[in-house]
């Protein structure tokens, strides 16, 4: 079994991580994920109101008695949604891990700290890492350009960024962003981090609460298949290539482009509509560079044991091999 101080702080079987994902991260698939022993994140925000998700919470507990957070995103926003309710709900669920991301999260922090939450920040640049360690969060993860969603403005892949942060931080280390098989895992421990964070894998698994024709989508894609939308405004994101983001970087390559001009085809409700209708080109996805590596829909059970023994074969075999050669 691989152990190492993920495993061990959070409480989890396995050092794999299912991030929060919007529309995705619900209970169906948070506790499928947890009943195979690893950690995963019901998304907060995708809930319409705190009350909602306080009732999500009681469902997922309904299909797991293992370990699972709730993740909240911190975005810039005219209304932002009522982050403290959204909080409170949490922390009066009784949710003992919480995993934060997007804008500077220390007020939340504090406040879940308070109530003996741990935390998992999660960030895309080596000084926002540090900055989480400073402001208390219990654990980070990574996120490398080849992630889904927003990479951050540095470009840097996970290749160097996962060695770079662990260089400058001393709490453990979860990488994300192109993980989605055992190589995967074995890799990102040999470069100082202490698990995996996967969501475009886990998106294309049996309990995924996305409609099949997306699933069969991420399959028949590969590495080249997204586009990274926003790049003008500084504001990137990494989504599912369809024709849709194509018209948006149409837009933008017209000397740039103002959310205004884009907002009717990157309306979230369209995205949901994408999971939940089953076309790919009705809306914005987000999509790692991953899908080159996916090639079926197992269970959350099947994919988890895989990964850990694909892991464990290439520990105990291949690099053991390998000194062996060397030692001889």
């Amino acid at each position: 079994m691989l152990q190492t101080r993920f495993t061990q702080m959070f409480g989890v079987r396995h050092p794999i991580v299912q991030g929060g994902m919007q529309w995705v991260g619900r209970a169906s698939l948070v506790s499928a994920v947890a009943n195979a022993g690893a950690l995963g994140f019901i998304t907060g925000l995708t809930q319409p109101t705190p009350e909602d998700l306080e009732r999500e919470i009681k469902r997922c507990r309904d299909l797991t008695d293992k370990p699972f957070g709730v993740n909240l995103t911190i975005l810039p926003a005219l209304k932002p949604p009522p982050y403290a309710e959204y909080r409170r709900a949490i922390i009066e669920s009784g949710v003992k891990i919480v995993e934060t991301a997007g804008y500077n999260p220390e007020e939340h922090v504090a406040e879940f700290k308070k109530h003996g939450i741990k935390v998992l920040h999660k960030c895309t640049a080596v000084r926002h890492a540090v900055k989480a360690e400073k402001i208390g969060a219990d654990a980070i993860s990574i996120d490398g350009f080849e992630c889904a969603g927003h990479p951050g403005e540095d470009d840097i892949p996970g290749l160097i960024l996962i060695p770079a942060a662990a260089d400058k931080v001393t709490i453990p280390m979860i990488a994300s962003g192109g993980f989605g098989d055992g190589r995967g895992l074995a890799a990102a421990l040999a470069l100082g981090a202490e698990g995996i964070n996967m969501g475009t894998r886990f998106m294309c698994t049996v309990e995924a609460p996305i409609h099949q024709r997306i699933k069969e989508q991420i399959v028949a894609n590969d590495e080249r298949s997204t586009d990274l939308i926003f790049r003008t405004m500084r504001n990137t994101s990494r989504v599912a290539r369809n024709a849709v983001s194509q018209e948006v970087l149409a837009l933008e390559g017209k000397g740039g482009a103002s959310i205004d001009d884009v907002k009717h085809l990157v309306a979230g409700q369209r995205g949901r509509t994408v999971y939940e209708e089953g076309d790919p080109d009705s809306g914005i996805w987000s999509a790692g560079m991953v899908q080159g590596l996916i090639h079926d829909i197992p269970t959350c059970a099947e994919l988890v044991a895989r990964i850990v023994a694909e892991t464990e074969a290439i520990i105990a075999t291949r690099l053991n091999r390998m000194m062996g050669a060397r030692s001889s």
